[in-house]
């Protein structure tokens, strides 16, 4: 078989197991949608690997290839097919969202057994990842938007899963209405590529663009300024990062979905794949790599005094984020998708490792509660450090390598991507702060009561169900977390999950280390060598000297964090207090949802009471009534003279020829 036959089966599978799955639901049993869902996945994963083979067998200048079902639509010259486009960059794509996916569906087959909408979730699970598979094969920008808006559909199902939380479905809407606004984006881009080159198609967009197109003329920056509304809001990059923290509200593997291997990375997989658009609109691709920059700063102060610590994790997957936009903006293609595979293992472990943690306080989600897991979750720990190790960009961990040749890349292009990479080294202190933050608060010291019970009982402790967010009390209805909770040294489906990101966490960056492997950047190259930015490579002295620097920065971020929260835990409090400012500018996340509340809810809403009071009670109440009043008038005119009497019809019809007749007479005179 083909890669495009084996590309086809890819999301075959994922959109067959959420229908089976939403159609059945009353006839098999909750263990067998698990198993159906999971299973979907699996083998979607296991097509990627042979789309992979497939393409390995052939020449690196013949790895694109397009296919189309049929037509979608045809007139006028608009020429749209239900096409994908397999090439090393989607199969990439593929590999990570599938590989990550299914082991965060082997992870919720135990952590979600309890919940009473096991069927739904799974559905719905399956659903998402067809929907971002959609969105990484798409051959054409049409076919790019609806993956686009099934996943920002499907991120609403998902986040407000547990749909009687007031605060999920809350936050549900706001993440739909956020990337809805990205959508428009996105469409409007669409819009002008069709009218300044006459096509969707990926293959003919990037080869006429540099035909047509002058560098940074008016409408190419246009054209990537609008993609890059669409990246930000789905990749949650600054103004548009709201929604994110606010998804927590949704059930751990789907934070897990979202931050490791789909939705957030969307964005970054639009530059790359519209590179040579930014490379025609280079103010475009800087203004990207500013935002990107902007982020990764922005988000890693915010997870400084984050305690919740879902919502902690969520801030840091901004900040990576912020990397790879930065990476993909400037020229380092190849580097910031390899720092988005690294970071979907270790991003999907942390979450997951959260996930047991929060089981295990009964769905408490505040670090201030936890204490002393090292002693009651030894797995768990373990595994939540590997992935913090990892995160912190500690050396030889995945993150390491791969966030570093990033900063690699910006050294070695020179003048203001020199500062981006300076920046970029101080995030990376503060990740390395915010991440062992979490780990000193959560693991070590005298356990907390959930942690001493589960150390005396064996048992889980299971206080009153309530909203960890509001502390409001709940059931496990269905709509509700189910009435049990479920940890990964409790259920074998959760450890093999965690086990294997694990690995991942710690080994995935060796496939590319600076003058020993070459293995991704080779794979990738095809994809990448027309543009010019391609050409840029720091040499090997270089990439060691920028890995050096960055290791001494994570290992100074660690002791930073000990010094504060284990040496001398009287420290955080004293510079709460000096610093006050600057703590609630932190704690307040910025005042962003302040912000957009003054200046844009607030307006709006505004305007619509005006327009209610007025227009619509005025103008359109007044059309409505006046029309309403014709229509019946012209009704009871009709009535009277449709008697039933046919003397009243001879009347009318002697009448009505008198007055022709006398209408004639004048005429005629």
């Amino acid at each position: 078989m083909t890669a495009t036959a084996w590309a086809w089966l890819v999301l075959l599978f994922p959109l067959l197991g959420s229908i089976v799955i939403g159609l059945s639901f009353k006839v098999i049993p909750a263990r067998v949608a698990g198993i159906v869902g999971t299973a979907s996945i699996g083998l979607a994963f296991a097509c990627g690997i042979a789309a992979l083979i497939s393409l390995l067998g052939e020449s690196p200048d013949a790895r694109h290839h397009a296919s189309s079902l049929w037509d979608y639509a045809s007139v006028a010259g608009l020429d749209i097919k239900l096409g994908i486009f397999v090439d090393p960059l989607s199969v990439f794509m593929v590999l990570v969202v599938t590989g990550v996916s299914t082991l965060i569906h082997l992870y919720s087959f135990g952590y979600m057994q309890s919940d009473e909408g096991y069927h739904r979730f799974f559905s719905y699970l399956n659903f998402f990842v067809f929907s971002m598979l959609l969105l990484v094969l798409a051959g054409n920008f049409v076919l790019l938007i609806v993956g686009w808006a099934f996943v920002g559909y499907a991120s609403y199902a998902l986040i407000s899963f547990w749909y009687r939380r007031t605060t999920a479905t809350k936050a549900g809407m706001k993440a739909f209405v956020i990337n809805v606004v990205g959508d428009i984006g996105l469409v409007l881009a669409a819009f002008l590529i069709f009218r300044e080159l006459g096509t969707f198609e990926y293959g003919e967009v990037f080869a006429k663009a540099p035909q047509v197109f002058h560098s940074n003329e008016w409408t190419v920056t246009a054209i990537c300024l609008l993609l890059l509304v669409g990246a930000f809001a789905k990749s949650a990059q600054l103004p548009f990062h709201t929604w994110l923290p606010d998804a927590m509200e949704g059930p751990t593997p789907v934070s897990s979905l979202i931050h490791a291997a789909t939705m957030v990375t969307a964005g970054v997989y639009l530059i790359a794949r519209t590179h040579v658009l930014f490379v025609l609109a280079p103010t475009a691709a800087d203004i990207a790599a500013f935002v990107g920059l902007a982020t990764l700063l922005v988000a890693g102060t915010i997870a400084i005094a984050m305690t919740d610590l879902k919502r902690a994790i969520a801030y840091s997957t901004m900040s990576q984020i912020g990397y790879m936009i930065m990476g993909v903006s400037i020229g380092a293609y190849a580097q910031g998708l390899f720092h988005l595979m690294t970071h979907a293992f270790f991003k999907a472990l942390l979450f997951m490792a959260a996930g047991s943690f929060i089981s295990a306080m009964a769905n408490r989600q505040d670090i201030d509660q936890m204490s002393g897991f090292w002693k009651a979750m030894r797995f768990t720990s373990v595994l939540f450090l590997i992935g913090g190790l990892a995160l912190a960009a500690f050396p030889l961990t995945s993150g390491f390598f791969s966030k570093d040749s990033i900063l690699a890349y910006a050294e070695a292009r020179g003048g203001m991507y020199y500062w981006m990479a300076i920046g970029g080294y101080v995030g990376a202190f503060l990740t390395a702060i915010y991440t062992f933050r979490l780990v000193f608060r959560v693991l070590p010291g005298t356990p907390c009561p959930e942690a001493q019970h589960l150390i005396e009982t064996g048992e889980l402790y299971h206080g009153p169900a309530i909203n960890p967010a509001t502390e409001e009390a709940e059931d496990a209805e269905v709509g509700f977390p189910g009435a049990h909770h479920h940890i990964a040294e409790q259920s074998k489906p959760m450890a093999v999950a965690m086990a294997v990101l694990g690995f991942g966490a710690l080994f995935a960056g060796l496939i590319q280390v600076p003058g020993v492997t070459d293995v991704l950047f080779g794979w990738l190259d095809p994809v990448f060598a027309g543009s010019p930015l391609s050409e840029v490579h720091p040499s090997v002295g270089a990439e060691w000297r920028g890995l050096a620097i960055g290791g001494l920065i994570s290992i100074l971020g660690i002791a930073t964090a000990w010094l504060l929260w284990v040496a001398r835990p009287e420290l955080p409090a004293l510079f709460r207090q000096r610093l006050r400012p600057v703590y609630l500018l932190a704690v307040n996340k910025w005042y962003f949802d302040e912000a957009i509340e003054f200046l844009i809810v607030r307006p709006a809403l505004a305007i619509g009471r005006f327009a209610d009071r007025s227009f619509e009670r005025v103008v359109v109440d007044g059309l409505v009534s006046g029309t309403e009043e014709i229509v019946g008038g012209s009704g009871r005119l009709v009535r009277v003279v449709q008697s039933g009497f046919v003397r009243s019809y001879a009347l009318l019809l002697i009448v009505g020829f008198a007055g022709l007749a006398l209408y004639f007479l004048l005429s005629s005179s």
